[in-house]
């Protein structure tokens, strides 16, 4: 068993390949053996969080996730706890292997109830698990999972919280905020993104020993973004070998998110940063960041140079998204430039030529803004950000940045990835220019699209997890922290 941290890049399965996992397992396996090591985990888990609890409330379903708590249950009877189940199963209609957990909490002396107790010390949530992406909790689930939101104790859910989907991390109306999760088998993505990342609280693994059983290998449906180490540099280098990137954007009246840009892409390591602002009475020099070189867009080679476009950009950047996505060696599109794409058709069309000639772009959309590329809306990208956030990618032949809870990176015949990093501190104007400007900084140094946007995503999210306690977080001071 492992507590899940953020160092590397781990593995994330979707119900059908933990279902095809499972069923690998349960053939190589004597009967009951998985639910055995399931429940023997939770109890371990449960006695290392609540080491001095003494009433236990387990909350079980009918399905396989209840028999794991009843197993769990029997442990913790054994050790001296004094469990108390609520199960929603009976004997008669319960698979084997639960069945056999029932039987087992029977024998060592487990007490059941029709109700939850009024006092408890810990609770843990065994009543649905992956089984959630079937079901609304209602009746006494329902009304079990509001209890569970009256006391002021630890709630150890088992795989996902109830009321929490597996695949996609959005939640069901009624549903369990646990303050730690135990995720069986395999890590599930719906845990790191959308609601996922308010509903786990501290996320664990036990991989219930499958790996050492002989499984045909099963391809990972996610992965979850890990820390990445940058090479040192050379001494033999100089600024050309780390790229040029250009800031084109900052429309009248919004020329702070394309500085915002610059000064990510030169505190994130590019060689020479130049910006281009649509504003023309904007000033030809930013004296706070002396470093940025201004010039007007068509005095450059951009054929040979990373463009990132649209922070601040307004409705005036669609009269120069054409020749950009023609001619733009590597390209970012953020904000205005992203409006603009969905209003456009031949724009739209244009993108899509660059897939097919190998130029790298990336799209750096938060939902309202995909909502508008693929034409549905907010709610239905926040449903199942992974999926939208592919689609996005396969439609327009480039990298995708879905922003939000649990940032998704897709790119078409890659599995998606969801960066970890990052916290409620980044909900503030001007952090999307800053990741934007961060983006083309990897670019400029030679990263793919794909790892680029995965690298400046995860040091985006990781310096406002570093953020000093207390102090407001603002979009200019993170671009300062960032380094090459």
């Amino acid at each position: 068993m492992q507590r899940v941290n953020f160092h590397k890049r781990q593995a994330l399965y979707d119900v059908a390949a933990t279902r095809q996992l499972e069923q690998q397992a349960q053939q190589a396996l004597p009967p009951h053996t998985l639910m055995a090591r399931a429940g023997l985990a939770v109890a371990r888990l449960a006695l290392a969080l609540a080491p001095h609890a003494r009433r236990i409330w387990i909350a079980a379903g009918p399905g396989n996730n209840g028999g794991d708590g009843l197993e769990a249950a029997m442990h913790l009877q054994r050790w001296g706890k004094h469990p108390l189940v609520t199960w929603l199963g009976s004997a008669e209609s319960a698979t084997a292997d639960t069945r056999t957990s029932y039987l087992n909490a029977m024998g060592a002396g487990v007490s059941f109830a029709d109700a939850p107790p009024d006092i408890y010390d810990l609770c843990i949530d065994a009543l649905l698990g992956i089984g959630s992406q079937l079901r609304e909790p209602a009746g006494r689930m329902a009304d079990w999972i509001v209890h569970s939101h009256q006391h002021d104790v630890p709630v150890l859910s088992l795989d996902v919280p109830t009321g929490l989907q597996a695949d996609t991390g959005a939640a069901c109306a009624t549903h369990v905020k646990a303050s730690h999760t135990l995720s069986l088998l395999t890590l599930k993505p719906g845990l790191f993104t959308a609601h996922g990342r308010d509903l786990t609280g501290c996320v664990w693994l036990d991989d219930l020993q499958y790996q050492q059983e002989s499984l045909t290998p099963v391809a990972p449906s996610a992965w979850l973004a890990g820390a990445t180490a940058t090479a040192a540099r050379a001494h033999a280098s100089h600024k050309g070998s780390y790229g040029d990137v250009v800031v084109i954007g900052g429309a009248q009246g919004m020329t702070g998110a394309a500085l915002l840009a610059g000064s990510a892409a030169l505190h994130g390591g590019a060689g020479r940063v130049f910006v281009s602002l649509l504003d023309a009475q904007a000033l030809p020099l930013d004296t706070t960041r002396p470093e940025l070189m201004f010039r007007h867009w068509d005095t450059l080679v951009l054929d040979s140079m990373v463009v990132v476009c649209g922070c601040g950009g307004g409705t005036a950047i669609a009269n120069h998204l054409p020749m950009l996505l023609k001619t733009a060696k590597q390209l970012v599109l953020d904000a205005d430039a992203l409006n603009a794409l969905a209003q456009s058709t031949a724009l739209q069309t244009l993108l899509c030529a660059r897939g097919q000639q190998r130029r790298t772009t990336v799209l750096t959309p938060h939902p309202l803004e995909a909502a508008r590329l693929l034409a549905c809306s907010t709610a239905d990208i926040q449903a199942n950000r992974l999926d939208f956030a592919q689609q996005l990618a396969r439609r327009f032949a480039c990298t995708v940045v879905l922003k939000g809870s649990g940032t998704v990176i897709a790119q078409a015949g890659q599995a998606p990835v969801i960066n970890p990093t990052g916290n409620a501190g980044l909900a503030t104007g001007g952090t999307g220019d800053v990741l934007a400007g961060l983006i083309g900084a990897r670019l400029a140094t030679g990263l793919n699209g794909f790892e680029a946007a995965c690298q400046a995503a995860y040091q985006h999210g990781q310096a406002a997890d570093q953020w000093p306690q207390g102090q407001a977080l603002t979009a200019s001071q993170l671009a300062k922290t960032l380094t090459a």
